[in-house]
């Protein structure tokens, strides 16, 4: 993933450099967006002044990198990203937090902006330069640390960018920034994207107390998943079907009541009952096997255990595996 960051004065060219790096497949993110989106549900017309007021106010309720958090939060790593309107030092000390953000500052004379602003005729921009130089002193600098702080984001921009020539110039500067930043080709381990599907066959569980998944993998190909619930044909759990699960009975008491079947067994099962071969597989599980499972693993032949969690009533069940010779080995997500 790669995250630039944009910060800069007002019409000084953000949106065009945001534009760009849109046709090269850049996802677009906008501190000011989120801003407008909340004006518009408060039933506040979004001028300059009141997107200003908006976002100091939030920074004060929430924390100056408020807006940065909402963002990030919805980011993947799939993705690359163009974040515009970074307006505050605590935003991009947010996005800084990331691995390869990058932030550019993108600059244009004074003169050169206003006529911008003019010519685009945007509602609520300024129409004097008077107003401009308004709002300029505005987000430039504010002795209130929650005030929009362009003056010190600049400062902390990793490259400047020139606007003040054609657009041919300014995206042959785009170009050649983009080939300086380092490209992001960290992929997860073969045992950490198993363990990630299996973190995700977990959520298809209708286990009540815990929700616990296993994927059986073989030549790194899935042959088979599980996830801990009542057998098929019975009642979910979640509905109702343990009544041991549905009463919260203490953990480690009871276990001949539990009606769930644990999501070792079901992957196991469904190996068998699809004709699947598991010996020699490697098994994947969200938590430590349970004896019982621990069993049926030794038995099948898998040679092999991932797991995320220790399971609380595990480690008769880790020794019986060691014993048997299955490789056990924990990872953490």
């Amino acid at each position: 993933m790669i995250v630039i960051g944009i910060t800069g004065k007002y019409c000084a060219g953000k949106t065009t450099v945001c534009d760009y790096l849109k046709e090269k497949s850049f996802y677009y993110g906008s501190l000011s967006d989120e801003l407008r989106g909340i004006l518009k549900r408060e039933g506040v017309f979004a001028s300059r002044e009141n997107l200003i007021a908006r976002g100091n106010a939030l920074r004060k309720e929430r924390g100056n990198g408020a807006l940065a958090k909402i963002l990030i939060g919805n980011m993947g790593r799939d993705k690359n990203y163009v974040i515009d309107s970074l307006r505050n030092p605590e935003e991009i000390r947010e996005f800084q937090k990331l691995e390869n953000f990058w932030l550019w500052n993108i600059t244009a004379k004074d003169d050169a902006r206003f006529e911008r602003i003019l010519k685009r005729k945007r509602e609520g921009d300024p129409k004097t330069r008077e107003e401009f130089a308004k709002l300029e002193a505005m987000e430039s600098g504010s002795k209130d640390a929650f005030a929009q702080q362009l003056d010190e984001c600049a400062k902390m921009a990793n490259h400047t960018v020139d606007n003040n020539a054609s657009l041919a110039e300014l995206f042959e500067k785009i170009d050649s920034l983009l080939l300086q930043v380092p490209l992001d080709w960290k992929r997860p381990s073969w045992d950490e994207y198993f363990m990630n599907i299996a973190k995700e066959v977990a959520m298809r569980s209708n286990c009540i107390k815990r929700k616990v998944a296993a994927v059986i993998v073989k030549d790194k190909r899935i042959i088979s998943t599980g996830y801990n619930g009542t057998p098929r044909g019975v009642k979910n759990c979640n509905e109702g079907g343990c009544p041991r699960c549905n009463n919260f009975t203490s953990s480690g008491t009871k276990l001949d009541d539990c009606l769930c079947s644990h999501a070792e067994e079901n992957a196991i099962v469904q190996s068998a009952y699809h004709g699947v071969a598991i010996a020699g597989s490697v098994i994947y599980t969200t938590y430590s096997p349970c004896i019982t499972c621990s069993k049926m693993i030794i038995n099948a032949g898998i040679k092999k255990v991932v797991y995320n969690s220790d399971y609380p009533l595990g480690d008769t069940a880790k020794g019986l595996l060691k014993e048997a010779g299955v490789e056990l080995v924990q990872i953490s997500i």
